[in-house]
């Protein structure tokens, strides 16, 4: 099953740093709609890892033990894939290996990813940026009269966390009842239905620390089960929908997804008005690769923003990893910077390595004058 892609692991996987050997980063898409190519992963699992032994060869000076655990790590990589990787639905999967150092982490993944090698001394994480928060850890609440049903999305499906049943009587079960007298009973039961769902809701809410919810329900229910909501749920909530009845959960991730679409359009224009807003003002924001790389080096990122497909060479300090524009002597400690060209790559290093985090531009286009990259800065 595809893994979670979350900014904790994106740090974590960020503080490497190879002291020993060499770092690879692997990417393999296995998106079946992506054409035949996509299914023959061997072919091109075995040509990816040719092509990063050649590139580290001639771009690195590389000690003898160095070439020989890169090559084991490229056996590793194929071995993994040959008898150890189970699809299971993953459409694409991330390697990191780095044999000298003792590092070894795969991560299958819910979203397709661009086939891609890159050996360097750190791992290369830009890819991953979009697939946070995506395919993962929204709540979809399924809720009736009668059942109530709250879901979790992890990789990209749908997993039952709780189903509320309370059945309410019939017409049939009326009896000596008066019409209004038993309606009465009835809205009493319902009433009380829906309040357990949204408490089993608001219980998980706080358990996961405020995690994005759709609610798919009718018009009807919908009103009703609202006027129940405390502040902290309805705060939570993204939007709502509705469904067909009896829909199973791939159907009902399927009528949530868009919800939650326009959900990370949204949040996209909240941080791109506040970058526009200080960045207007000459305040805390940071415009194009010189300002940007000097402060993602600096440590001053919080949110770093960039247009999806943007990327430039850049150069950074083999010493002490600070990344830079242009080239010349380090800033820091003199040494004289190399040329690399994953530019982007550099910048979400830096700013998850310093506690930040990053964010792809897909819906908006405001950082398209200014080379396709910017940022939100501490101070």
């Amino acid at each position: 099953m595809a893994a979670t892609v979350s900014w904790d692991g994106l740090r974590e996987l960020a503080s490497f740093r190879a002291e020993k050997g060499c770092a690879i980063s692997i990417y393999v898409d296995l998106d079946p709609s992506n054409g035949p190519a996509a299914a023959d992963s061997a072919t091109r699992i075995n040509s990816l890892t040719h092509e990063g032994e050649e590139r580290a060869g001639t771009a690195h000076e590389l000690t003898h033990e160095q070439r020989e655990a890169l090559r084991a790590d490229r056996d590793r990589i194929r071995e993994f894939f040959d008898r150890e990787f189970d699809r299971d639905g993953a459409r694409g999967v991330a390697v990191f290996c780095a044999g000298l150092d003792n590092v070894w982490r795969t991560l299958p993944l819910a979203d397709p990813v661009p086939d891609k090698i890159a050996v360097a001394a750190e791992f290369y994480l830009a890819p991953l940026v979009s697939l946070v928060g995506r395919g993962d850890g929204a709540l979809i609440a399924v809720v009736g009269r009668e059942r109530g049903t709250v879901y979790i999305q992890r990789a990209g499906r749908l997993e039952e966390l709780v189903d509320q049943f309370d059945e309410t009587p019939g017409r049939h079960d009326q009896g000596g009842w008066s019409q209004a007298r038993y309606q009465r009973h009835i809205e009493t039961l319902v009433h009380e239905h829906l309040r357990e769902v949204a408490d089993h809701l608001e219980r998980r809410i706080r358990r996961l620390q405020r995690p994005r919810v759709v609610v798919i329900s009718t018009e009807e229910t919908r009103a009703e089960f609202d006027d129940l909501l405390s502040h902290e749920l309805k705060g939570a909530i993204v939007g709502w929908t509705t469904a067909e009845a009896h829909a199973t959960p791939a159907q009902l991730l399927e009528v949530a997804q868009p919800v939650l679409e326009e959900w990370h359009a949204k949040q996209e224009q909240e941080a791109a008005e506040r970058w526009r807003e200080e960045s207007g003002r000459g305040g805390r924001a940071a415009a194009g690769w010189t300002d940007t790389l000097e402060a993602a080096s600096d440590g001053r990122v919080e949110l770093l923003l960039f247009q999806d497909g943007v990327d430039r060479p850049a150069w950074q300090c083999r010493k002490c990893g600070r990344v830079s524009a242009e080239g010349g002597p380090c800033p820091l400690d003199g040494t004289q910077m190399e040329e690399r060209d994953d530019g982007l790559n550099l910048a979400v290093h830096q700013a998850l390595a310093h506690g930040g985090s990053a964010l792809a531009l897909r819906h908006q286009q405001d950082l398209g004058p200014l080379e396709g990259i910017g940022a939100l800065l501490r101070y």
